[in-house]
C-alpha cells in the first residue's frame, strides 16, 4: 500500500521525539516533514534537537535531515506536504487551539497528543479500544469548521490509560463511585533525571490540572455522540489524586471501585482477559493483542518490569482483591509516552485511516 505522508508539529519536544521514533518504519506512516518553534526553524532535525534527544534509541537516520519548519508561519507549506500531522506542542492552550483548527482549516488532519481540545463538544477524545464511535463526531466538526479533510481527534490524558480501559469493560456491572490514586512518571512532564535531579528520592504530591483530568476525561470517554455533540457520562463518580514519582516511564494507578451489581474476581479477571475493541478487530499494526493483561503475583506490575509489554501499548493490572469501603481494589499501569501519548495517539491515527476519516490526497 502507499505509505500516508505525516509531518510531526513540536517535533522537537519529548513527546514529538516519540513520535518521530514510532514512525521509524512504520508499515502506514512516513515522516516526511517536521515542526517546530521558530528558533528550530531552517535547521535540521538533528541540530535542533541536538544533545536534547531523550529517546533510548538512536534518532532515525530518516528523520535527521529533515529541515524544521515553523509550526505557526509554515503551516501552509507544512499542511500541503502532508496527508495529516501529529501535534504535540508546547504552548498555551488558546494558541493551541487556534494553531490546530488552523490546520484543520487547511484541509489537514490533526491528530493531537495536547489537552487543548479535550473538551471541544465535538473533537472526539478516543482510546480506540473503548469509545471508537465517537470519530463519528468528525462528520459534524467538518460542517462547523466549512472542511472536507481536515478535522482534529485527540487522545485523552496519559493517566486515566492506567484504570480507565480496565474499568471499561465492566460497566456492565454498574460501576457507581471510583477512587484512584495514580503515581505518575517524571516524562510526563517531559524530564529525564539528568534534567530535573530535583526529583532523584523524591515524590511531589501535586501535578497541575492532572485531578481534575482523571475525574472528568473518562466520562467524555464513556459518553455518547447526541446532534453533532460528545455528551458525557454523569456516572461513575471518580474522585482521584495524583502524584509525581521518581520513575522515568510509566504511570500507575490504585484503584478502588464500587458496583450495582458486584461480579465475583474471577469474572472481572475472564473478562479483562477476553476483552478486545476496535483496534484489535482491525487489527492495526500498533494494538496489542493482548490489551488488558493480568498478573497473579503480589508485586505486579511494576514499571520496570512490565511497562513495555506489547510494545508499551498493553495495560498491565493485578492484586485483585476485597476491599473493606469499597466493593474492589486493583493496580493498573500503562507506559504514559507510549500508550498514554504518542502510541495511543498513532493507534488512533491508524483507526482513523482504517475506517477512511483519513485518506491520501
Amino acid at each position: 500500500m502507499k505509505k500516508y505522508a505525516v509531518g510531526v508539529v513540536g517535533a522537537t519536544g519529548m513527546v514529538g521525539q516519540r513520535f518521530v521514533t514510532l514512525l521509524e518504519n512504520h508499515p502506514w506512516f512516513q515522516l516526511t516533514a517536521v515542526a517546530a518553534s521558530a528558533r528550530s526553524a531552517g535547521k535540521t532535525y538533528a541540530d535542533a534537537v541536538g544533545p536534547r534527544w531523550a529517546m533510548g534509541t538512536p534518532m532515525p537516520e530518516e528523520a535527521k535531515n529533515l529541515v524544521v519548519m515553523d509550526a505557526e508561519a509554515d503551516k501552509e507549506k507544512m499542511a500541503a506536504a502532508v496527508d495529516f500531522i501529529f501535534c504535540a506542542v508546547d504552548m498555551k492552550k488558546d494558541e493551541i487551539r487556534a494553531l490546530e483548527e488552523a490546520y484543520a482549516k487547511l484541509e489537514c488532519p490533526v491528530v493531537s497528543n495536547n489537552s487543548a481540545h479535550r473538551w471541544t463538544e465535538d473533537v472526539p477524545m478516543v482510546i480506540p479500544e473503548v469509545n471508537p464511535e465517537h470519530i463519528k463526531v468528525i462528520d459534524d466538526q467538518r460542517k462547523r469548521l466549512g472542511t472536507s479533510r481536515g478535522f482534529i481527534a485527540v487522545k485523552s490524558n496519559c493517566s486515566i490509560q492506567s484504570y480507565a480501559p480496565a474499568l471499561h469493560p465492566l460497566r456492565e456491572f454498574g460501576i457507581e463511585k471510583v477512587l484512584v490514586c495514580t503515581y505518575q512518571a517524571i516524562s510526563g512532564a517531559g524530564k529525564t533525571f539528568e534534567t530535573w535531579p530535583e526529583m532523584v528520592d523524591n515524590l511531589i504530591p501535586y501535578i497541575g490540572g492532572e485531578e481534575e483530568k482523571s475525574e472528568k476525561e473518562p466520562l467524555k470517554v464513556w459518553g455518547t455522540v447526541e446532534n453533532g455533540k460528545i455528551v458525557s457520562a454523569t456516572s461513575p463518580s471518580i474522585t482521584a489524586q495524583c502524584l509525581r514519582v521518581p520513575v522515568s516511564d510509566g504511570h500507575t494507578a490504585a484503584v478502588f471501585v464500587s458496583f450495582e451489581k458486584k461480579p465475583t474476581e474471577e469474572e472481572i479477571k475472564t473478562i479483562w482477559k477476553n476483552f478486545q475493541g476496535r483496534a484489535q478487530e482491525l487489527n492495526l499494526p500498533s494494538a496489542p493483542k493482548q490489551f488488558l493483561q493480568y498478573f497473579e503475583e503480589p508485586d505486579r506490575p511494576q514499571a520496570k518490569l512490565d511497562r513495555d509489554l506489547e510494545g508499551g501499548m498493553a495495560v498491565t493490572l493485578g492484586r485483585l482483591r476485597p476491599d473493606t469501603q469499597y466493593d474492589y481494589k486493583f493496580v493498573g499501569l500503562s507506559h504514559n509516552t507510549l500508550r498514554g501519548a504518542a502510541g495511543g495517539a498513532v493507534l488512533l491515527a491508524e483507526l482513523l485511516c482504517a475506517e477512511n476519516y483519513i485518506l491520501p490526497r
